[in-house]
């Protein structure tokens, strides 16, 4: 999974790699660091 550092808040839905159900990611950069990172399963 490819994150991009040059925007502070994000979410996106992506298929899993593993299973290939979709998942919500969120996550939060500060400098360029990751600070929060949360992954929820959609449906099922």
């Amino acid at each position: 999974m490819l994150m991009d550092p040059s925007v502070n808040q994000q979410t996106y839905i992506e298929d899993c790699e593993v299973c290939c159900n979709p998942i919500e990611i969120q996550t939060q950069f500060e400098n360029d660091g990751l600070t929060g990172f949360q992954a929820t399963e959609i449906g099922q």
